[in-house]
């Protein structure tokens, strides 16, 4: 939640610049609601893609505050963000919540980035990939292994968001194996091209040896994202 016109004006300006030369990878910037029009504006026609931080599950009704898949692909997005951590814990978006709003998204032609990722009393008790497993099966078992040929998964520990911590290269990828892997019991070919991101703490100091990781194919960028020139030497790293 953060952002005014004047503010979103230069970090936008400056992440396609900074990007324009980088070919290799793909990029794209989440933006709250009422900047949609303003990232619209901005990043048509360049190689930076734009998309929402949630949306609403349902296709229109009496949901007043809600966004509804429809109105984001009016504002030309192509990606949507389902299941953050902060929108799990803060608003008690439970598995059921995020699967059903995956599914809206696959419904109106989005490509759901969906997060999934363990907390840090989840860690020390040795459950990671029981609880990752727990979230990942919420859209398998709903959609199916298919949808997510449509789809952008993230793995985001998260006793690493906003901490300073970072799980080790070794540890992410740990991780990332396993939801391949998970996802490979129902779809290998889906498994085998499915786009896993990271999403933890990912700095231009530590982007490089992330994504050298063999499943760890990019980064769900957080605080780094609010300055142009730390976002674009992430984008490098991803070349």
């Amino acid at each position: 939640m953060y952002g005014r016109l004047a503010r979103n004006k230069a970090l936008l300006e400056g992440v396609v610049a900074g990007v324009r030369a980088l070919k290799a990878a793909d990029y794209a910037v989440c933006v709250p609601y009422p900047y949609l029009a303003q990232a619209e504006a901005m990043l048509a026609g360049s190689n930076v893609a734009w998309g929402a931080q949630n949306l609403s599950p349902h296709e229109e009704g009496a949901y007043t505050g809600a966004v509804a898949p429809g109105m984001l692909v009016d504002f030309g997005c192509r990606y949507v963000i389902i299941g953050h951590s902060e929108r799990r814990g803060l608003f008690h978006e439970n598995n059921e919540i995020a699967s059903a709003k995956f599914e809206a998204a696959i419904k109106a032609g989005l490509t759901p980035i969906f997060c999934v990722g363990e907390t840090l009393a989840e860690r020390e008790a040795g459950v990671t990939e029981q609880a990752v497993a727990t979230q990942l099966d919420a859209i398998l078992n709903r959609s199916g292994a298919q949808s997510l040929a449509k789809a952008v998964l993230a793995y985001e520990p998260v006793w690493a968001i906003g901490t300073g911590k970072t799980a080790s290269p070794e540890q992410a990828q740990a991780v990332h194996a396993f939801i391949r892997q998970r996802v490979a019991q129902q779809d290998s070919h889906v498994a085998q091209a499915l786009c896993i991101l990271y999403g933890g703490s990912v700095k231009a100091a530590n982007a490089v040896e992330l994504f050298a990781m063999p499943d760890i194919d990019g980064g769900l960028i957080g605080g780094a994202s609010l300055v142009a020139e730390d976002f674009v030497a992430i984008c490098r790293a991803a070349q």
